[in-house]
């Protein structure tokens, strides 16, 4: 008796759900897992993968830094802060209320798309380093990058790589992804020559700089992003 084939959204959930970083970090940063500190976080990030993919069917990637304290680092949905879970996707998340830049503009341009069903249908959004960073600057911990420190960089590489490999597992069209953030597209290419995974790597600006720096210009570059995501007969 053959055993039915998870759908991506299962393999998605069981990720989220086994995810752990136990490698050493710089003093100084630390790692937020929404997963394991907030039992709600599960919760909501399995209704939203078995909603947008419950199939098999292949994707393009879409590859952020890393998820945001207010978005990913709450709701487990990449780019997504418990408003837009809510009022976009019909998912509501008690335990937490989050407001993150980038999750607007995402969400205006997956509107722009055709809305959440198709835009997830069609692509799939994670990070090389899945979970939360922070570092402590004065006393508060801040949102960091995992290219912000060499030593950062450097520690949590490995594992980085390997997440890529089992997102690529997921079946994910790899002749072409694309990379949010300019600066995360150069430390993609590094991190590609070492393991081979994606053709051509084709960036985007990210969307916390379009809604923190350009956002008189958000709907050029949500036309922008239309233009290089164009749907493929």
């Amino acid at each position: 008796m053959s055993r039915k084939k998870k759908t991506i959204g299962e393999q998605v959930i069981e990720f989220n759900r086994d995810l752990h970083y136990t490698g050493k970090l710089p003093k100084g940063f630390d790692v937020i897992n929404p997963f394991r500190d907030n039992p709600e976080t599960m919760e909501v990030m399995e209704r939203f993968y078995k909603r947008y993919y419950h199939d098999n069917k292949s994707r393009r990637f879409l590859i952020g830094i890393n998820p945001g304290r207010k978005g990913a680092g709450v709701t487990g949905v990449p780019f997504t802060d418990t408003k837009r879970l809510e009022n976009v996707c019909g998912i509501p998340m008690k335990s937490a209320r989050t407001h993150e830049p980038s999750s607007m503009f995402i969400y205006d341009m997956i509107e722009a798309y055709g809305g959440p069903e198709k835009f997830y249908g069609d692509f799939y959004i994670n990070s090389p380093f899945p979970l939360a960073i922070v570092r402590l600057k004065k006393g508060k911990w801040l949102n960091a990058n995992y290219y912000d420190d060499t030593k950062l960089f450097n520690a949590v590489e490995d594992f980085m790589i390997e997440s890529l490999k089992k997102h690529v597992s997921l079946g994910l069209k790899t002749d072409k992804v694309y990379s949010l953030g300019i600066k995360n597209t150069d430390f993609l290419k590094k991190l590609n020559e070492k393991a081979h995974l994606f053709g051509e790597i084709i960036p985007l600006e990210h969307p916390r700089f379009i809604q923190q720096y350009k956002s008189k210009e958000k709907e050029l570059y949500i036309a922008k992003y239309l233009e290089l995501l164009h749907p493929e007969e």
